[in-house]
């Protein structure tokens, strides 16, 4: 059976799960110097909190969230930038990510490097689409 899609969908927000929101949102506003979205208590009594960061001029926000019955990290996402050895660059001075040591190329596969936030969760950075 094939569905139609609703009209002008689009992703929006990716997840990740992190032990502690306020390190996370220092890791990605800091070191990588993210924007903060959004950051509202919601809850009864305030208990629950929706914290969502994104790169500068991003349509898609990143949602930081504690674990819902599991462990912290394990999720992936990329990121386009227009210069992949400039952020690598940038990223190295900061001191305190944890990156690849250099971006790598294998055949049928654009220039890239990861990093990984304090929770084990994976940021791919790859050139931006033409």
């Amino acid at each position: 059976m094939t569905t139609t899609p609703a009209p002008n969908a689009s992703l929006a927000t990716a997840m990740f799960t992190v032990d502690d929101q306020d390190a996370a949102l220092s890791f990605y506003r800091d070191a990588l110097g993210w924007e903060v979205r959004g950051d509202v208590r919601f809850g009864a009594d305030g208990e629950h909190r929706w914290l969502e960061v994104a790169p500068p001029g991003s349509v898609a926000r990143l949602a930081l969230n504690p674990p819902m019955g599991g462990t912290p990290g394990g999720s992936a996402i990329g990121v386009e930038v227009g210069d992949v050895l400039a952020e690598h660059a940038r990223l190295s001075a900061v001191g305190d990510v944890d990156l690849d040591p250099a971006p790598s190329q294998m055949p049928g596969a654009p220039l890239m490097f990861a990093l990984r936030d304090p929770d084990g969760n994976h940021i791919w950075v790859v050139p931006a689409a033409d």
